[in-house]
């Protein structure tokens, strides 16, 4: 991507430093590669930091009595990881650590279903509807919404939303990459923001509620202790995000020239009869289907609800089905659409569609496999929790107002997201010691897990290491062939400091008010 929004004489400055920004970021070896020298790394600085002796305690090694009296501890220790016995479990589960890569499957199953119901049309027939009721000014926000509701189905936003972005900007004349720029900071940078309960709400809460009872035994903490919050930044990411995306995004790519693949979406005629048939048949069988899943998760005794009747706890089979449920939701009504519109002759059509899909995903299954062999290594070298632990111990030490604690948690949870990608892996690790210190400061449990969440979500955006990254960089590829890790950091990059600065001001506010936090 090479070409500038502007003419060299009438950029600003904030211009010329992101291009310079790109121009740098283009510069670094391909993704699969960047991975590889990643995993180097992190081989070498094991090795040599194994040795060193850290006084810091690993806190997923503390036990206490029924008191909250600590009766055993460890300190923190990195991991060898060019030890003999490393590099030999690390090869003996390459083919494992691969497959059990959390976002292979859920893109290559999500994609199956979507692959077809692009295939036959139904995707593009519901673009056509979608953008004859959404004037053409109001795509962002209603993308952005899409995005946050999103949430609420785990990551399927990644595989489903992000792309659609692409679409849906296309079709309306716009450019893609802007698009998918746009939802891929809802579904991303604004992972914590939602109007609806979501898997990461009762997650974070099991860590926190268990690093109160540290300093106060018997303290509950809500799963939806964020609630209020969450709902009210969901309205700051849409509103932001959609600024951003009309005001910095798109003039920046106004003179990029859309030469992918995919660039056959910007041209959409009007539904045929026929189409429009397959369409409404579609529609109408998918909310069958989802009228079908409600009275099978109605009942209390539902196989789909989990320990305590829940359905959206952890481990819930309704929320482990999530990524089927949506390749079977595009799937069904793809296929009947097709029909209906004449693209299905017969199964082999259906075939074509997914073998289409699975195939245009083949980079971004190199990536993965580069990407998954790094992010174990990573996780087993103990050198994100030394990271965590070290950065907790500086912000303790500096003995600053509570405020300036509070932001202090939130840029550490930043940091740390450049290199962890899982919000349960940086809780469990930051939780024990930010909540019993902060309610030390009089500032509850919640309050602390509100500024982890907007530091988290922030940066997820702007980190090639994050696990579905290559992914959106496929997908700008499809549009702008020269998109390169440098080209989607520089344009993410506004939305990742605009979310960290007002979503934390935002935190600020909230807590000098004392508004209630959630439930």
């Amino acid at each position: 991507m090479a070409a500038s929004t502007h003419p060299p004489e009438h950029r600003s400055g904030s211009s010329r430093w992101l291009d310079r920004l790109e121009r740098l970021g283009n510069r670094l070896p391909d993704p699969v590669v960047l991975f590889l020298f990643s995993l180097l790394a992190v081989w070498a600085v094991s090795a040599l930091l194994a040795p060193v002796m850290f006084s810091e305690t690993d806190p997923r090694t503390v036990i206490r009595d029924t008191v909250g009296h600590v009766t055993a501890s460890a300190p923190i220790r990195v991991v060898n990881q060019l030890a003999p016995a490393a590099l030999t479990q690390f090869l003996a589960r390459m083919v494992k650590t691969f497959v059990e890569f959390p976002p292979l499957g859920i893109v290559l199953v999500a994609m199956l279903g979507v692959g077809v119901a692009e295939h036959t049309g139904f995707i593009t027939a519901g673009l056509k509807v979608l953008l004859r009721v959404t004037p053409r000014r109001l795509l962002a926000p209603a993308l952005l919404l899409a995005a946050i509701i999103s949430h609420s189905a785990a990551d399927c936003g990644f595989v489903l939303v992000v792309p659609l972005g692409g679409l849906l900007f296309a079709a309306a004349g716009r450019h893609p990459v802007a698009g998918i720029c746009c939802a891929f900071a809802g579904v991303s940078g604004g992972y914590s923001a939602s109007f609806l309960p979501t898997t990461l709400d009762p997650l974070l809460q099991s860590f926190t509620q268990n690093a109160a009872q540290l300093v106060e035994p018997g303290r509950l903490v809500s799963p939806l202790g964020n609630w209020y919050f969450t709902s009210a930044s969901s309205g700051l990411i849409i509103l932001l995000g959609w600024w951003l995306t009309e005001r910095v995004i798109e003039p920046r790519l106004a003179r990029v020239p859309v030469d992918g693949t995919a660039n056959d979406a910007a041209t959409l005629n009007e539904l045929t009869g026929a189409e429009r048939r397959g369409f409404f048949a579609g529609l109408g069988t998918f909310a069958a289907l989802l009228l079908l899943l409600v009275l099978m998760a109605a009942p209390a005794s539902s196989s789909l609800r989990g320990k305590g009747g829940s359905l959206t706890a952890p481990g819930a089979p309704l929320m482990d089905a999530i990524v089927p449920l949506l390749c079977l939701f595009f799937l069904v009504p793809g296929i009947i659409h097709g029909v209906i519109a004449g693209t299905v002759k017969n199964h082999r059509d259906v075939v074509v569609g997914m073998s289409k899909s699975i195939g245009s995903m083949s980079t971004f299954l190199v990536m993965a496999f580069a990407a998954a062999q790094f992010s174990y290594a990573f996780r087993e070298s103990n050198l994100g929790a030394l990271l965590a632990v070290k950065g907790t111990g500086l912000l303790q030490s500096l003995h600053v107002p509570p405020a300036v604690t509070l932001v202090g948690v939130v840029l550490i949870s930043a940091f740390i997201d450049l290199f962890i990608g899982s919000a349960s892996a940086k809780w469990a690790l930051l939780a024990p010691v930010f909540v019993p210190m902060l309610m030390q400061l009089g500032l509850p449990p919640e309050l602390t897990q509100a500024a982890f969440r907007v530091g988290s979500s922030s940066t997820n955006i702007i980190t090639p290491l994050m696990t579905y990254f290559p992914l959106v960089v496929v997908f700008c590829q499809r549009y702008v062939r020269q998109t390169g890790i440098g080209t989607v950091i520089s344009l993410m990059l506004p939305y990742s400091v605009a979310f960290l600065a007002l979503w934390t001001g935002l935190l600020l506010v909230w807590w000098e008010c004392r508004w209630p936090l959630g439930l």
